[in-house]
């Protein structure tokens, strides 16, 4: 991309230098004196201090008027107490005293993210008024901290109106510069990329916390040092500046004026204090209207004054069609890795694990795993949903601590290394779920991986344009991925497919020499998929790869070695034609074709019932992420089907479609006889569908008495959807929660667990029951009562079941709806996919 002009990068700076030379002029136009002008700059600049945090790195403070109050009171007492009438040395030493403090409540609020570290900014402002207010041998207490002084420059006395206000000015416009020159540099970029993503930028290898403390400091120096100018501009320090009330109208001029830009504050500032001389003239009331204008902005322009004109440029300049603009891609097949990509002295084995473990609490998500990878080998890591891969590749990469075991990367330990560095050591991931800096541009999102290799990572001054050879491997590997000619388009506006693209450009631009990638195929079209999986192949010429994928059939096409894990443990590895021939994987996928249960299905009576759902032609998105490709199924009554597919099939995503918690983009759905297709969750529930998400989601706290209620009072219970689901019945069916119904759902065993979240959904009087792996991590004996209890279900509820235990749940349903990439492949009756085996293997095997 073309570096910025020198008009363009200052623009702001000569805006607000006409503004300012314009300002004393038109305020007597208002009624309004210089003094009024001299007040907006100060609160311009702490507006535009306090925006660094807010719209620049996503910290929403609540009390940044403490540091406004703080500067002013430090600069009062230095000069009361040392420097007499001088002004400037206070000024420079109050930014230092801020500094100091800044850091040190730094250190400890930024321990907590989102509304946590926004409350802990608002305790600190109540504190410091606390402490100003009631201290009153060093602040004045509620008279404050009078007999300050302006002092003079040479002959030029600042007691002056006009030569305050041009001081301040001048101030202001040094200020704006400094800030200009911060969040175009190095230093800056990475402050936004923690807004839009704080993980994505941590695996860049990035150390997000020193990032974030930085410009806390920078933030509080400067909105304290515009509390300083504004203390002399008044001759007076009062508690107010430091008030809760200040912090929250600081606030609103930054999100009236505009969050992300940088003149949008100064707006901000301008709008208040106009809104109050003049509204206040008209009502004494005038703060209650400018709370009313504020909501208003947070309502209908989140983008604040500025947004206003980008809405209206939008409307009259439209940005092109997505698919217009991926017209323009051009992409160039077969092209070999970058050479600045390519590792050097890669040789034997890259990277080892070895006897690592974690468990979540009572759960054992991966035990004693190990594995090898070589240079220049493809290594896939499959196995059935649960099986452990991602907490692995959590825990190989450093998301996640290892309880015990070791990762080496060429021959160096690197568990329990932060993830930062581990970046920096060479092994570097993609994620499960697209990762990216959605509000930056292609562009953006690949040049921050790659200066993040660049020793001037943490440059505060220099700018981005005068770093020619990160620019330059940029542009190479836009070219490499196929994204050349549309590097200026935002990654969150892109297609599934290309957001993948970005999400392999991301971690390849950290130049590793281990790569990591979970899933990089799901949720692709054909075509796309083909295009990732040669780009994989090309990568894997220079780097190693550990890549997790559900496409079994792709994956074992194009793997050296494959480790196939199964409930935390290592299976077995081997090469792919030796996973192929394993029957003990083959009976992880397909089951053993042996029940462990018995079952009491009627095929003859279910093939007369009548039908009670029709999910016909339905399609399903998560964001831009294809998932359910005209899928279609029917359910009759007193029915079980099953619902059987890989991981990421689909399948999950269905029973939430029709549970109405995921929006169908097109399809209907007929639940006994009406069209609940645009139908909202909570009506969809009072219907008499019934929803146990994976996981229960039981309400932790209450007890089962409790959240059996809320099952009960989530839908009408007047029995017109058949049988009444009373306490007493629903203990008939489950007599172990007799005892347990004052005990909390979160104190109960897995088992139990599920009971309770079975028994809540059926306290609604449900027809249908959607149970999404209810089988899951359970005790066997306990998987046979509920096994029972669902067998015996069915004479009064029909039954979708999602559940990866083909033996079980085969020996259950009444018939299966096999789906393979959101679609609908295989349908037909349960009883020939339990006898036969190998009829089994050859609809659900690879």
């Amino acid at each position: 991309m073309m570096a910025a002009s020198p008009i363009e990068k200052y623009r702001p700076l000569w805006l607000a230098g006409l503004a300012l030379a314009a300002l004393p002029f038109a305020l007597p136009l208002l009624g309004l004196s210089l003094n009024t002008g001299t007040m907006v700059v100060a609160l311009a600049i702490a507006a535009m201090g306090l925006n660094l945090c807010v719209g620049y790195t996503g910290l929403v403070s609540f009390g940044h008027g403490a540091w406004f109050g703080i500067g002013a009171y430090a600069a009062g007492l230095i000069q009361l107490h040392w420097f007499g009438g001088e002004i400037w040395l206070p000024l420079l030493l109050s930014m230092l005293v801020v500094a100091v403090m800044s850091a040190a409540a730094g250190v400890i609020i930024l321990r907590r993210r989102g509304v946590y570290f926004s409350l802990l900014t608002l305790a600190l402002a109540a504190l410091t008024y606390t402490i100003a207010f009631r201290w009153s041998e060093v602040t004045g207490g509620e008279d404050g901290l009078g007999g300050l002084k302006r002092g003079s420059i040479g002959p030029f006395s600042l007691d002056n109106a006009l030569a305050y206000y041009i001081i301040v000015a001048l101030i202001g416009l040094g200020v704006l510069y400094a800030l200009i020159r911060l969040v175009r540099s190095p230093f800056g970029h990475v402050l936004v990329a923690i807004r839009e993503n704080q993980l994505r930028a941590t695996f860049q290898g990035y150390p997000v916390e020193r990032y974030k403390l930085g410009v806390f400091v920078i933030s509080a120096v400067v909105t304290g040092l515009a509390g300083a100018l504004l203390a002399f501009q008044t001759y007076l320090v009062s508690a107010e500046a430091v008030s809760v009330p200040f912090s929250g109208e600081m606030l609103a001029m930054v999100v009236i004026g505009g969050m992300r830009s940088m003149l949008g504050p100064a707006l901000g500032a301008l709008f208040f204090i106009l809104f109050r001389e003049l509204f206040s003239i008209w009502t004494p009331n005038w703060l209650l209207w400018f709370g009313l204008t504020f909501v208003a902005f947070v309502l209908y322009s989140p983008g604040g004054l500025v947004g206003i004109w980008g809405t209206i440029s939008r409307r009259w300049w439209p940005a092109p069609e997505e698919s217009a603009a991926m017209s323009r891609r051009k992409i160039y097949d077969g092209l070999p890795l970058p050479g600045f990509l390519a590792p050097e002295g890669l040789k034997g084995t890259v990277l080892q694990v070895e006897g690592i473990s974690k468990n979540f609490g009572g759960i054992r998500a991966v035990s004693n795993a190990s594995l090898e990878i070589g240079a220049g080998e493809i290594h896939a890591l499959i196995g059935p949903n649960g099986a452990g891969k991602t907490t692995l590749f959590n825990l190989i990469s450093g998301l996640h601590p290892a309880d015990g075991g070791t990762v080496r990367l060429n021959g160096r330990e690197i568990q329990g290394v932060p993830s930062e560095l581990i970046c920096h050591r060479g092994l570097t991931r993609s994620f499960q779920i697209t990762n990216l800096f959605r509000g930056l541009s292609i562009y953006e999102n690949l040049r921050l991986s790659l200066q993040a290799q660049s020793s001037g990572r943490f440059n505060i001054w220099r700018d981005i344009d005068s770093y020619p050879e990160v620019h330059a491997q940029t542009a190479e590997l836009l070219k490499f991925l196929g994204l050349e000619g549309i590097e200026a388009i935002e990654g969150g506006e892109l297609s599934y497919g290309g957001q993948r693209l970005v999400d392999l450009g991301i971690a390849l631009g950290s130049k590793p020499q281990v790569l990591l990638l979970d899933e990089p195929l799901a949720g692709l079209a054909a075509a796309e998929r083909e295009r990732v999986s040669n780009l994989i192949k090309n990568v894997a010429v220079n780097i190693p790869i550990l890549i997790v994928e559900h496409d079994i059939d792709r994956v074992l096409g194009f793997s050296q070695n494959v480790t196939v894990m199964n409930q935390g443990e290592v299976l077995m590895t081997g090469c792919p034609s030796a996973v192929r021939a394993d029957l003990r994987v083959q009976a992880i996928y397909t089951g053993t074709g042996i029940p462990e249960v018995e079952h009491s299905r009627s095929d003859e009576a279910r093939r007369d019932a009548a039908p009670i759902l029709r999910f016909e032609a339905v399609n399903t998105f998560y964001g831009k992420s294809h998932i359910l490709h005209d899928a279609t199924l029917d359910v009759r009554e007193g029915e079980i089907v099953a619902l059987l597919g890989r991981n990421g099939a689909g399948k999950s995503t269905l029973l939430k479609t029709l549970a109405g918690l995921v929006p169908l983009a097109s399809g209907t759905i007929e639940y006994q006889g009406g069209d609940i297709s645009r139908l909202p969750a909570p009506d969809i529930a009072r219907l008499g569908i019934g929803y146990v998400p994976q996981g229960r989601g039981l309400f932790a706290g209450m007890t089962v008495r409790e959240n059996l209620s809320l099952g009960r009072l989530a839908r009408k219970t007047d029995g017109k959807n058949g049988v009444v689901w009373s306490e007493e019945l629903i203990l008939e069916y489950f007599p172990r929660l007799r005892e347990r119904m004052d005990v909390a759902a979160d104190y109960l065993s897995g088992g139990e667990q599920q009971m309770v979240a079975v028994a809540r959904a059926m306290s609604g009087n449900v027809k249908l029951l959607l149970l999404d792996e209810p089988f899951e991590g359970l005790a066997p004996a306990v998987i046979l009562e509920l096994f029972k209890v669902f067998d015996l279900l069915r004479r009064h509820t029909s039954i979708v079941i999602v559940e990866h235990n083909l033996d079980l749940v085969l020996a259950l349903a009444d018939r299966v709806f096999a789906l393979e990439r959101g679609a609908v492949f295989y349908q037909g009756p349960a009883a020939p996919l339990l006898t036969d085996l190998e009829y089994r293997k050859k609809i659900l095997w690879l």
